[in-house]
């Protein structure tokens, strides 16, 4: 008998980092922390996962994730360029292998032009930083999910 393959893509990423000897840090607003609260109930997550910061605020973004304020000026809080800074930022910060960065708006009401759905996916080496753009569909704890398996499924697709 074979071991089967776990579905779950939090026990998948911790697995992938694990093989490889890397870890990953994330900046999350619009998850406010789920991305790293999925990634921590595995266990030995520990081993994988270096931190995070929930940037929810616009100012906390230039301050814990290191996105530079005039970005943010420029790009608004809810963009492809902060969600490559956010990434970028907390790899740097937390001295992790791999970098993620969540932003955008989970509704119900639109934020800054932006309907909800709309979100922004920033993934990092500190070579080279992607951004995702996503539209996801359902409520507010839906979308929150979605950005959330997103990034899980982009930083496995970026790990190969």
């Amino acid at each position: 008998m074979t071991a089967q393959p776990d579905p779950d893509p939090a026990v998948r990423l911790h697995r992938a980092l694990l093989a490889r000897g890397e870890t990953v840090a994330a900046a999350e607003s619009l998850t406010a922390g789920l991305f790293c609260a999925t990634l921590a109930s595995v266990p030995g997550a520990s081993a994988t996962l270096r931190g995070g910061a929930v940037v929810y605020a616009t100012d906390l973004k230039t301050a814990l994730a290191g996105v530079p304020a005039d970005l943010l000026a420029e790009h608004g809080p809810v963009s492809p360029q902060t969600a490559a800074a956010l990434a970028e930022g907390i790899r740097a910060r937390c001295a992790s292998t791999w970098g993620v960065g969540l932003t955008g708006v989970a509704g119900p009401d639109p934020v800054d032009g932006h309907r909800p759905g709309r979100v922004y996916l920033g993934i990092s080496d500190g070579g080279r930083t992607g951004v995702i753009e996503l539209d996801l569909p359902g409520d507010r704890p839906a979308v929150r999910a979605g950005a959330v398996a997103a990034a899980f499924g982009g930083l496995l697709d970026r790990l190969g």
